[in-house]
């Protein structure tokens, strides 16, 4: 697969979770880059456990971010997920006590490595063991209770290594430079008059379908909320220098529902200033 397409895929962008507000410091997350070959791939490794058990069960949200996950209970690996491209955010309701590992994919890798159609996972989490038995193998056999971190970093990238090392990539200059165009315009763009593929909108369609999971106008959508999340606005400059027009919305009414639909709080709340 071409390298400076990659690049530009990991360059543009840098999908954002919320951290971890409510616990008082008994649950922690973290991520974790991944081996230097496989960044082109992989977004990050990550996890989020507790470091004592909990009086009540854990709400986790996860806001949308135009990924495919892999997650596994590292004390439990026998159980493993794989989380779609979700359009709106997803909340989880967890035990109170946990400890799970994750791999997030860039944007149609994980169709590129497991020849899977996006769009069949998404919007919903399903059993690994389903989806890609061999990689629910992997994580049943070679995660046991109490891995350190950087075990489970080494795992992860010695088995992430070997796959790629196997793949055949398929490169298509129309869905990547798509991709690029709607990076470039941090998804603020109207698809059909921004974007010259050289193919129809059908074809189009079809293609971010298969390798994202929904349509260019739905990753345009989170692409927009993605750049918001990591340029932290407050709520004043939110407010006063009306940047959701900057942002493509039509009025802050517009912005706080789009917001809140893939965030799951409203944006006063999410800045928390």
């Amino acid at each position: 697969m071409n390298l400076d397409t990659l690049a530009v895929i990991r360059a543009g962008y840098k999908p954002v979770q919320p951290t971890v507000r409510q616990s008082g410091g008994s649950v922690a997350y973290l991520e974790m880059l991944p081996d230097h070959r496989l960044q082109p791939f992989i977004h990050c490794y990550w996890q989020l456990k507790t470091s004592v058990p909990l009086e009540n069960p854990f709400l986790y949200r996860v806001v949308a971010d135009g990924c495919i996950d892999i997650f596994f209970e590292a004390d439990r690996p026998e159980k493993s997920f794989v989380m779609g491209f979700c359009k709106q955010y997803t909340e989880f309701e967890l035990d109170s006590v946990f400890n799970y590992v994750g791999v997030r994919f860039l944007p149609t890798m994980f169709p590129q490595l497991f020849k899977i159609d996006a769009s069949s996972l998404s919007n919903r989490t399903e059993d690994l063991e389903a989806v890609i038995p061999s990689t629910a193998r992997f994580v049943a056999e070679r995660f046991v209770p109490g891995l350190p971190t950087s075990a489970i970093r080494q795992q992860l990238d010695d088995y992430f290594l070997r796959h790629i090392a196997r793949t055949d990539f398929n490169h298509d200059p129309r869905l990547y430079g798509a991709i690029a165009t709607i990076m470039q315009k941090s998804g603020v763009l109207t698809i059909e008059k921004d974007i010259d593929s050289g193919i129809s909108p059908r074809q189009l369609r079809r293609l971010f379908e298969y390798y994202i999971g929904d349509t260019a106008k739905t990753f345009s959508k989170i692409v927009r909320f993605q750049n918001i999340l990591r340029a932290k606005p407050s709520t004043h400059s939110l407010r006063e220098n009306k940047l959701f027009y900057d942002a493509g919305y039509y009025d802050q009414a517009h912005f706080i529902k789009a917001f809140k639909s893939l965030y799951g709080v409203t944006p006063s709340r999410a800045f928390g200033r």
